[in-house]
């Protein structure tokens, strides 16, 4: 059976920036999508968190994401509690192999995984007991892939347009993990080599792959006469500096 057949889990977050080593999730969404029975397919099971993060949030972020500092601190839960739901969710999946689906998946994980060290809650990786936080579908890295040439924006929104899905809101974390679902279904149905290969050779690939990607990123970087051009190489979480401290 191919992997678009079976169960996936996306999972989206709006945070204070852009930063995953500084910058806090506000929002995120787990969504559970069922496995396919016959022609049929589950409903959707949706878990949506409001966090207060405890710092200010910008207000660039705020115009990205409609949340603001005084919304959050009045209606958000406590970091601690929303993380470990959101961990456990991620770690159970993993556990029964069923792919964590996404865009840009460093960035969201690494997030998470800062968010969880910062409040002394049980990462994910951490939940795996060693094992590898596999499988993930990352369609940012899938699209390059299989489109390396294409011009222009690559932004969720740009990839829902290209591959002709809908996409309910962009910046709302449910409607970005779900639009992301359907992207790599859309790339999976277009692209059979991609659909068709087994969830473990898929998520190894894309280890290469957006290796790759970051090389040919770093060259045009080089091009243009950018200062720092390094791009990082981890995927699909970024390694954490145990001896750097997180601040609270």
């Amino acid at each position: 059976m191919n992997w678009t057949n079976g169960p996936m889990l996306p999972f989206d977050s709006e945070t204070t920036g852009v930063d995953v080593e500084t910058d806090r999730i506000v929002t995120a969404s787990v969504i559970n999508i069922p496995g396919t029975t016959g022609n049929f397919r589950g409903v959707p099971t949706t878990e949506s968190y409001l966090i207060n993060p405890g710092v200010e949030i910008p207000e660039a972020a705020s115009e990205v994401h409609g949340i603001s500092t005084e919304y959050a601190a009045t209606h958000g839960k406590p970091p601690p509690e929303v993380l470990d739901l959101i961990a456990a969710d991620l770690a159970l999946a993993v556990r029964r192999g069923i792919p964590i689906v996404g865009m840009n998946m460093p960035f969201d994980l690494t997030i998470l995984d800062r968010d969880c060290r910062r409040h002394g809650v049980p990462t994910v990786t951490e939940r795996l007991d060693g094992a590898p936080l596999a499988p993930v579908i990352d369609v940012r890295v899938l699209d390059k892939f299989v489109d390396p040439y294409r011009k222009g924006s690559r932004k969720l929104t740009d990839l829902c347009e290209h591959y002709n899905v809908r996409i309910d809101g962009a910046h709302d974390a449910s409607f970005d993990a779900i639009a992301a679902a359907r992207v790599a279904w859309r790339i999976a149905q277009q692209y059979p080599e991609v659909g068709t290969m087994p969830l473990s050779e898929l998520h190894a690939h894309q280890i290469d792959w957006h290796a790759d990607q970051a090389a040919s990123l770093e060259r045009y970087f080089r091009r243009i006469g950018k200062d720092d051009p390094e791009v990082d190489r981890a995927w699909p979480i970024r390694p954490a500096n145990e001896q750097r401290q997180i601040e609270v």
